[in-house]
């Protein structure tokens, strides 16, 4: 492949192109998240009536102390971009899992609190929810390859979110 030339006819640098192995193992790694995210989706909007992004914000909250985090946190938790959030947000207040709080602190910022709703939700839904995980995931490794998956995974997150003020990440859009 050595050599690509541009529309203004000069030559760009040298790609370093995938191995047939790396194209394998690449193509893999595609085709698996994807089936995955969209039996997780398939799932939940059958049991819960609301797709996976949603049920993750829900854990967030509950996770956090009172059930309340600021918007920006929960963005950064679930490594959206702040208007996907914002719409997320607008959708879970309408079903009244969710509602928001202005933060007396910060004239610009809210809080999303998971109401006594969206805790019922969570309660009833979790169950199916990990049981789905477990299934489509855990159930088909062996404990070393459960192993293997999560330390690459925490290498390529890792690699993936610098510490850098200035970094292109979701939540800081």
């Amino acid at each position: 492949m050595g050599h690509m030339t541009t529309a203004s006819g000069s030559a760009t640098t040298q790609s370093r192109w995938l191995t047939d192995h790396e194209q394998r193992v690449w193509r893999s790694y595609l085709h698996a998240t994807t089936l995955l995210e969209d039996h997780l989706d398939r799932q939940l909007q059958r049991d819960a009536g609301m797709p996976h992004i949603y049920y993750g914000l829900l854990v967030g909250l509950a996770e956090a102390p009172g059930g309340r985090l600021r918007m920006t946190e929960l963005a950064m938790k679930a490594k959206i971009t702040r208007s996907r959030l914002s719409h997320a947000i607008a959708r879970l207040e309408k079903n009244g899992w969710v509602r928001r709080e202005d933060c007396p602190s910060d004239k610009r910022g809210q809080f999303a609190v998971l109401t006594a709703e969206g805790t019922e939700v969570l309660r009833r839904t979790a169950p199916g929810h990990v049981a789905a995980v477990r299934q489509a995931l855990f159930e088909r490794l062996t404990p070393e390859q459960q192993q293997a998956l999560g330390e690459i995974m925490q290498i390529v997150a890792e690699g993936l979110q610098p510490d850098e003020a200035g970094a292109d990440l979701p939540w800081l859009r």
